[in-house]
């Protein structure tokens, strides 16, 4: 008998150090699809191109008041979820192949408005748009090209001492049309690229670029690729219009 209740005890305790050990829901880590934490989700699948901070990295600033006030919600995401056509950012979301569920992309699209666009100054005149609205004339692109961009990127596009070559396969083949548009406007302000309504300053007419300067530039440089492919193939390839 006096062994029986012993072993009861020993049961007893046994079990209660059991429940002691039990871990608390609360603490239980996340999945990878549960995480929704902004910081948490741009250090795994964007800071490695955008940068820590959301600059100086491989690709354009994402902390960059400018592009954050001529992109919508919508084109955040769609770039997000989608990736980005012509260029090495494929489609982050779960339907293309991704990691990231509907809400994760969502996260994300909230949490860079939240922390770099709220509170960015914005200029006061009408901004350009995020996609091009106007028709394309590479031929105006290039004296408008020679006018603001040549004493930087050389009279071809083939580089100089302030920036590298934008007339160059390796490059074109690693951008779209609408990526070039964006940094036509945006510049690289992380990198010393002034934006749109910089560019032209000390040029022998200075002031803002047009909508339609912005898209003749864009469509010189896309014109430059490699023979064989006409801008509209180009565009048409890349699920974009020009």
């Amino acid at each position: 008998m006096h062994r029986f209740v012993l072993r009861c005890c020993a049961l007893v305790l046994v079990a209660l150090a059991a429940g002691c050990d039990r871990p608390v829901p609360a603490n239980r880590p996340l999945r990878p699809g549960q995480v929704v934490e902004f910081g948490r989700l741009y250090g795994q699948n964007c800071a490695g191109c955008h940068g820590a901070d959301g600059r100086f990295g491989p690709a354009p600033a994402l902390n960059d008041g400018l592009f954050l006030a001529i992109v919508s919600d919508a084109d955040l995401r769609q770039v997000i979820a989608d990736g980005r056509p012509g260029t090495p950012m494929s489609g982050f979301a779960n339907a293309r192949g991704g990691s990231l569920t509907p809400a994760q992309v969502g996260a994300l699209v909230a949490g860079i408005r939240k922390r770099w666009g709220v509170g960015a100054s914005q200029p006061a005149e009408p901004l350009p748009s995020y996609v091009a609205t106007s028709r394309w004339n590479a031929s105006a692109g290039a004296q408008i090209f020679a006018r603001v961009c040549a004493a930087c990127h050389g009279q071809d596009g083939g580089g100089a001492v302030k920036a590298g070559p934008l007339h160059s396969e390796a490059f074109l083949a690693l951008i779209s049309n609408q990526a070039l548009r964006r940094i036509v406007i945006t510049g690289r302000p992380d990198l010393g690229m002034p934006d749109y309504r910089h560019v032209a300053e000390g040029s022998s007419r200075p002031g803002p670029l047009t909508e339609q300067e912005i898209d003749d530039v864009v469509a010189l440089l896309a014109s430059w690729r490699p023979a064989g492919q006409s801008l509209k193939q180009v565009a048409r390839a890349a699920g974009e219009s020009f």
